[in-house]
């Protein structure tokens, strides 16, 4: 179970996080959530689709590392296979809360298995000043939290333009099974090309025309995926 107290330089001083055991925590991940400023290291490799969250009904940017539940075929041997992880896993076991006056403070999760003392990165050094490895920590979680935002703001505009369309995906790999790929949406083309041209203006000022484009690109992974699951299957 989660337990987040507020990382201070003397509690925590002795403590260090090991980052494979960190990264590892996203290893049964079929998808995870992503940012905006993401996208153009995450298209490289994941195919990028936006969902629907349970809990909120709130529609959310993912990366896609698999077809199955907990299934990630970018997660190999104990270790990512891939050139680029996303920042709500590589951020693990920091979290940011809320204080009073809507000021921000880093969070750490105490029961996290990353956490060690004997070997992994220092989250201060010997005089309780924060290490290299924090400030970076402290970029991703500022990134993170400037992100939300601004990918929310993105999501709405593709919506107020009707520019979301389901994807509907079966899958036959090697060995002849099927899946399908339910739950995800991606860009309408056809809605795109009926845009006006005061529309497209808009989503070239506001910089989302680009992220569009990366989205309906990145799903052209989706074939990299298949080979990657027919290679685990032995095909």
């Amino acid at each position: 179970m989660t337990q987040l107290v507020s990382l201070h330089n003397q509690h925590h001083q002795h403590l260090r996080v090991d980052t494979q055991v960190a990264e590892a925590q996203g290893g049964n991940l079929n998808m995870v959530p992503v940012m905006l400023s993401e996208f153009l290291k995450l298209a490289v490799q994941f195919p990028i689709a936006i969902t629907k969250n349970k809990e909120t009904g709130r529609f959310v940017c993912v990366a896609l590392f698999g077809f199955g539940q907990n299934e990630n075929l970018f997660f190999q041997n104990g270790q990512w296979n891939s050139i680029y992880i996303p920042l709500h896993i590589t951020r693990q076991p920091f979290f940011l809360g809320n204080e009073k006056d809507d000021q921000f403070v880093i969070c750490l999760d105490t029961n996290h298995p990353s956490l060690q003392e004997n070997r992994g990165e220092l989250i201060f050094d010997n005089q309780g000043k924060e290490t290299a490895y924090l400030e970076k920590i402290k970029s991703m979680l500022a990134e993170l939290v400037n992100g939300e935002s601004a990918t929310q703001a993105f999501i709405d505009k593709l919506l107020a333009l009707n520019l979301l369309q389901a994807m509907h995906l079966e899958i036959t790999f090697a060995n002849n099974e099927s899946t399908r790929v339910e739950g995800m949406y991606t860009i309408n083309e056809g809605r795109m090309q009926a845009l006006t041209q005061e529309e497209l203006f808009e989503l070239h000022k506001l910089g989302y025309l680009s992220q569009i484009y990366t989205m309906i690109t990145s799903l052209g992974h989706i074939y990299g995926l298949v080979d990657k699951k027919n290679k685990q299957l032995g095909f």
